[in-house]
């Protein structure tokens, strides 16, 4: 009896593992069965990109390309070196760019707002009218002579040139043409006696005095001798 016992002991274990295989193996042709479309369709699609390519890649290109890169390991390996340097250096300022940048927009925006820009888009197009007016050659012929200009223009910015520009731009504000009369030698005798008309001539003959400068200086030395 222990002997049978055993024997349907043994044959129930059996049994359980025949059964847990017997599952297993169903399992895995239900995986088989839903992953054989799948995998047929990546086969045709794989086996359709590559006939796709092949006119354009030879096996030949694939063996070059493997060969040149072996000949190039230590150029990719530098080629990473200066990579991960690059991402250091980036990593190191990216603080410095994330304080800087909102700043550079600010200026920008307060440039625009400035009208800075427009002025120089008006700068450049009349640039581009100078370019069209004139020839290399004038351009040339006046950047030689802005030079003096510059020269004059200081001199003209000194106290004594500025007051005296000054006051020689009022002038026309209290001159009134309309009441001007012809005179004769007489009329201008009788003119001597008003004091402005006095002081004008006076004007007149220190500015006569210095335009002896546009003798290149000889009127000042004849005056000094």
């Amino acid at each position: 009896m222990k002997n049978e016992q055993v024997i349907m002991e043994q044959l129930d274990h059996l049994g359980q593992e025949i059964a847990t295989l017997t599952d297993s193996a169903r399992a895995l042709r239900e995986l088989r069965d839903d992953l054989s479309p799948r995998v047929n369709e990546t086969v045709k699609v794989l086996i359709e990109q590559l006939a796709e390519m092949e006119a354009d890649v030879q096996f030949e290109d694939l063996t070059a390309l493997l060969k040149n890169l072996m000949r190039n390991v230590r150029n990719l390996g530098w080629s990473v070196d200066q990579l991960k340097n690059l991402i250091d250096f980036l990593r190191t300022v990216e603080p410095l760019l994330k304080s800087a940048v909102p700043q550079a927009i600010i200026y920008l925006d307060k440039l625009e707002r400035q009208g800075v820009f427009r002025v120089v888009a008006s700068m450049m197009g009349v640039l581009e009218k100078i370019a069209e007016t004139y020839t290399p050659e004038d351009i040339e012929q006046i950047e030689n002579g802005l030079v003096p200009l510059v020269g004059v223009a200081k001199k003209l910015t000194t106290p004594e040139a500025l007051n005296l520009l000054d006051k020689a731009a009022e002038v026309p504000a209290r001159v009134d043409l309309s009441q001007a009369k012809a005179v004769g030698p007489f009329g201008m005798l009788f003119a001597l006696g008003n004091s402005e008309v006095k002081q004008g001539m006076g004007v007149v003959l220190e500015l006569t005095k210095a335009l002896s400068l546009l003798k290149n200086g000889e009127g000042t030395e004849e005056s000094e001798a």
